[in-house]
């Protein structure tokens, strides 16, 4: 089962109360690699009126939107990484959104000779009064949260914190607003698109998000009360992750589990298509693009030669098909 877990205690100095919270985040890691997390500051922005103020952005105009579209959608934009992504037909993924990265919080921290770093193109503040300013408090309070939670996973680990925390000093995280439209199965469809759906409880649905792991680290999603999302646990089985007002879902990345020798799971999962239109919220608690990954001192953990974080995101991120084609406008670094 997918455990719900009170953080509150993590935002505080050292507690039994932390302690527990540490030992409970720890025990998700190990075996679920999924979580409900709830105990919330009031600051979080996770009541429905918050989480609504940032999906306003999907009532910009499809002109609006695409003027602040990656590379590969509209040729004339020079942004190649961050912006908007429209739905691709004909996918097993199936949904349109934007990608927002630190510059939110200050725009010296974009930078041109990186793509993994580049400026975020942002609607009009005259067409989303006060949006740029509620995506800035969002994407800072989920970056306190990851924070937290990696210290957690530090002490878990009896690890000095800033072993792992060091890296996520001036980090490129992602905070990406996602729509998925309606996507509700024809018997044409179910004939023609077998590669797009699945049978779940007897009934072939569409898929929304094909089945996968996060690349990364740690991602805090938070949902919009409409179900779809499926991790599928150490019994084999899919699992659904109902929505749950003013928690986080969070699940931990393939490189995490790599950078801690197997400790921490990262669990496949995937979405559901629904005949209702569904919003998602996920944050992706990235480190810096140099930011150096070499193995942890932790006991029988596999050795790895040392790589850039921005390396290894590159990588997996043209995998996905809102990014597939941009291969070839980032050079590789070295560690």
């Amino acid at each position: 089962m997918i455990p719900i877990i009170d953080i509150a205690s993590l935002f505080g100095p050292s507690t039994p109360s932390r302690d527990s919270a540490d030992a409970a985040i720890m025990a998700a890691a190990e075996s679920s690699g999924f979580a409900v997390i709830t105990g919330l500051p009031p600051s979080m922005g996770t009541t429905s009126a918050e989480r609504q103020e940032l999906l306003r952005f999907f009532s910009l105009s499809k002109e609006q939107k695409q003027r602040l579209a990656r590379q590969k959608f509209t040729p004339e934009n020079p942004n190649v990484y961050r912006g908007y992504f429209p739905t691709q037909e004909g996918t097993a993924t199936y949904k349109e959104g934007i990608d927002l990265g630190p510059d939110l919080l200050d725009p010296s921290r974009a930078q041109d000779h990186d793509p993994l770093r580049e400026a975020t193109p942002l609607p009009d503040s005259a067409a989303l009064p006060g949006w740029r300013e509620a995506a800035a408090n969002y994407y800072r309070a989920m970056d306190a949260t990851g924070r937290v939670l990696l210290s957690a996973i530090a002490r878990g680990l009896e690890l000095p914190e800033e072993t792992l925390a060091a890296p996520f000093t001036g980090g490129i995280s992602t905070l990406r607003l996602l729509r998925y439209p309606p996507r509700q199965l024809s018997v044409t469809d179910a004939v023609e698109a077998e590669e797009m759906t699945v049978v779940h409880m007897g009934e072939r649905r569409f898929l929304a998000g094909k089945a996968h792991v996060d690349s990364g680290f740690i991602t805090l999603l938070q949902q919009h009360g409409v179900s779809g999302l499926q991790a599928q646990l150490r019994d084999g089985q899919w699992h659904d992750i109902q929505p749950c007002e003013g928690s986080l879902v969070i699940n931990f990345g393939k490189l995490l589990e790599r950078w801690t020798g197997g400790r921490v799971k990262a669990t496949v999962h995937r979405i559901l298509a629904n005949p209702d239109e569904r919003f998602s919220i996920p944050f992706f608690y990235e480190p810096r693009a140099d930011a150096r990954i070499a193995p942890l001192p932790l006991p029988n953990a596999e050795r790895f030669e040392p790589f850039t974080y921005g390396d290894h995101l590159w990588s997996a991120m043209t995998r996905f098909v809102e990014f597939q084609g941009l291969e070839h406008l980032r050079m590789m670094r070295t560690a």
